[in-house]
């Protein structure tokens, strides 16, 4: 089975289509604990297919010829499958709790390949 890297991805303007900062502390609180437990579900569902869980991402730092910066993306957790296709991996996030119930815009599902020179 081939290794893919799903990246979530969520930005300011998909919290704001949904509303998520205009929920009272309570409306959030309820709304997050049916996301993490569908979430669970998910995990569950697909935990012969999950080679690392992943977890939430922070603030981001660039490294580059010019030095180190601070910048800003929109990734917001990743996880690491396994799948017999592209297609099969991309099909495990269909309706994914991030995009469903939480405020997220999308997963990203890329093909982890093997390094040039190594077999």
């Amino acid at each position: 089975m081939k290794r893919y890297m799903a990246t979530f991805i969520g930005t300011a303007t998909a919290a704001e289509k949904s509303g998520w900062s205009k929920l009272n502390a309570a409306e959030r609180k309820a709304i997050e604990s049916q996301g993490m437990a569908a979430w669970g579900e998910w995990m569950a569902r697909h935990a012969a297919n999950i080679l690392d869980p992943g977890a939430p991402l922070g603030k981001t730092k660039r490294a580059s010829s010019q030095g180190i910066s601070d910048t800003a993306n929109s990734l917001t957790a990743y996880v690491i499958v396994q799948a017999e296709s592209h297609e099969a991996a991309a099909q495990m996030f269909n309706q994914h709790p991030h995009f469903t119930i939480f405020p997220g815009d999308s997963v990203e599902i890329m093909e982890i390949l093997p390094m040039p020179g190594q077999s």
